[in-house]
Order: structure tokens, then C-alpha cells, then sequence
């Protein structure tokens, strides 16, 4: 008598759920220009990242306040002074400083740094 190959599966887990062995829907990519960059598309004031954006605010002549740089990233105030602390004053030629006017609004400003 000879062995069988392999096991069978029984009918009812074969049939099983047919939402498991079914593809789930994906969405379609836009369709693009044959080598257009997405990069050309953005206008080239835009900044491309939170930190450009920030940097942007900052070196302005009026600076930036807290609540400005929260709008902007969407951040919570610990964690906009933590990404002034840690990732502006490693900027390589630049300085961090900030003033509080009597107004009570601290501004934050970034200075090319003078040696």
C-alpha cells in the first residue's frame, strides 16, 4: 500500500473566509509626466520640511513666538522648544537668541553668529 503525497484539507477549512484569501483594494498612484520630478512642481519658496519652515520664521527681522512656530508644525510648546534646544543651535554659523519685550511674548530670532 502506498502513503499519500500529503495531507488533505478538509472542505470546510478550504472554503474558509473568503475576505482573508481575497486582495485588499489599494489606492491608484496619480499618474505623472514621463520625467516630470514632483520636486519641479513645488513652487521653489515653499519650504520642503518643518525645519526650513521654522528657520524661515526664525531669521526673520521680527523672529518668531511660541505660539507661531506651534501653528506652523502642529507641535506642543515642549516640544517646539525642545526642537529650538536641540536641533536649531546645532545649525552650523547660526545663533539662537530670544528677547521678552514687557508685551510678555517671548520671540525667538536666529542670527548669522559673529565670531
Amino acid at each position: 500500500m502506498a502513503k499519500a503525497k500529503g495531507k488533505r484539507r478538509s472542505a470546510s477549512r478550504k472554503t474558509g473566509n473568503a475576505k482573508s484569501n481575497a486582495r485588499k483594494p489599494t489606492l491608484a498612484k496619480p499618474a505623472r509626466k514621463s520625467g516630470a520630478r514632483a520636486s519641479r512642481a513645488r513652487p521653489a519658496i515653499e519650504p520642503r520640511t518643518k525645519t526650513e519652515a521654522c528657520v524661515a520664521l526664525l531669521v526673520r527681522p521680527e523672529g518668531a513666538s511660541l505660539e507661531e512656530l506651534q501653528r506652523l508644525t502642529g507641535w506642543q510648546a515642549h516640544s517646539v522648544r525642545g526642537f529650538l534646544a536641540g536641533t536649531v543651535k546645532k545649525i552650523p554659523g547660526a545663533s539662537l537668541t530670544s528677547e521678552k519685550p514687557p508685551d510678555g511674548t517671548r520671540r525667538y530670532y536666529l542670527r548669522r553668529a559673529t565670531a
